[in-house]
């Protein structure tokens, strides 16, 4: 097995995000592999101008405190592992996660996911889960310690409800 060559770790710098990259770190050191943290910011298209005449969007501000976190946060992780690039780019998440795995060659996407339900998750979507369903790379996901818990309660809750009605 010739292993992973380049990673791809989107971020948005929340929990899950970081156990993405802690888990990102552990394989790239296996196998000599680079990493690059991609974080994807939103800003309005030049379409919106029309309808917000007059008003100003902070877009450079915007743009400068993205990587300015990004920048933070690819250094504490060459702390670690010193074959961490990074990568800000603007547009929809899930977008340019896949391109960014296409322009760089990743062979895997390590990925945080927030675990979204009901009708957050039908309302706004899953970045991590159109990632899952559109890459040609293999993505692993991660979730945040809190919904690890969560899912730990409820699993434990379903088998003892189970077991009073056997």
């Amino acid at each position: 097995m010739t292993g992973f060559q380049h990673i791809l770790v989107p971020t948005d710098f929340g929990e899950a995000s970081d156990r993405a990259l802690d888990l990102a770190i552990e394989i790239g050191r296996r196998f000599d592999a680079t990493i690059t943290l991609l974080h994807t910011t939103w800003m309005p298209p030049y379409s919106f101008e029309a309808y917000a005449e007059g008003l100003p969007w902070p877009t450079r501000e915007l743009r400068g405190e993205a990587q300015k976190g990004l920048d933070a946060a690819v250094e504490r992780a060459r702390s670690r592992y010193p074959k961490v690039t990074g990568k800000l780019a603007m547009g929809d998440a899930w977008d340019r996660i896949l391109e960014a795995a296409k322009d760089h060659s990743a062979d895997l996407i390590v990925m945080g996911t927030r675990g979204r339900r009901g009708v957050a998750h039908a309302l706004l979507g899953s970045i991590t889960e159109k990632v899952v369903r559109l890459s040609p790379t293999p993505v692993l996901t991660v979730s945040a310690e809190a919904e690890r818990r969560e899912k730990k309660n409820a699993f434990a809750e379903i088998r003892r409800h189970a077991s009073k009605h056997r």
